[in-house]
C-alpha cells in the first residue's frame, strides 16, 4: 500500500521518513515516491494492505543499478496470539524500460535475482538498507493497530 497512505499517526510517518532518508543518504540523485501505485480499481486490487510501498527514481538508467526505478515494500505480519505486529520482510525490486529487471526479498536467502542484475556494490549497500528498514520498524515499541 502506498506509504502516503499509511502515515496514519506520527510514528508511521517518521518511520517512512526515516526509510526514505536512510535511501537518500546511500543514493542522493534518488527521488521518493510516496504514492508508487495508481489509484485506479485493478491496482487497489493488487495492492498488500499489510506492506508500506516506497519507490524512488533516478534520473536515468545506471550501469550500475541496471534500473531506473526502484520499490521497497516493507512487509508486516499481525500475530494473532500475543497481537504483535512487527516487520517481517522486505522486498526492493529494479524496473527498467521492460518492466521489473531484478529483486531482492529479505524473506528467504537475501540473494538479488533478475535478467539484469545491479552492481554488487549496490547489492550490499540494498542489503544494509534492508536491515535497518527492519530495525527502524522493529525497534521496541508499540505498532499494534498502527497499520
Amino acid at each position: 500500500m502506498n506509504a502516503a497512505e499509511q502515515a496514519t499517526n506520527l510514528e508511521l510517518a517518521s518511520n517512512i521518513a526515516t526509510v526514505v532518508n536512510l535511501f537518500k543518504f546511500e543514493f542522493p540523485d534518488a527521488k521518493s515516491d510516496l504514492k508508487p501505485w495508481k489509484n485506479d480499481p485493478e491496482t487497489r486490487q493488487l495492492v498488500d494492505p499489510d506492506s508500506i510501498d516506497i519507490g524512488f527514481h533516478f534520473p536515468g538508467i545506471s550501469k550500475s543499478w541496471r534500473s531506473r526505478s526502484i520499490l521497497i515494500q516493507i512487509r508486516f505480519y499481525q500475530d494473532p496470539i500475543n497481537n504483535s505486529y512487527r516487520a517481517i520482510g522486505v522486498q526492493v525490486a529494479g524496473f527498467d524500460h521492460r518492466g521489473e529487471a531484478w529483486r531482492l526479498s529479505t524473506v528467504e536467502n537475501w540473494s538479488i535475482v533478475g535478467a539484469s542484475l545491479p552492481s554488487g556494490e549496490i547489492g550490499d549497500k540494498l542489503k544494509q538498507i534492508c536491515r535497518q528498514i527492519l530495525e527502524v520498524f522493529n525497534k521496541p515499541t508499540d505498532l499494534t493497530n498502527t497499520l
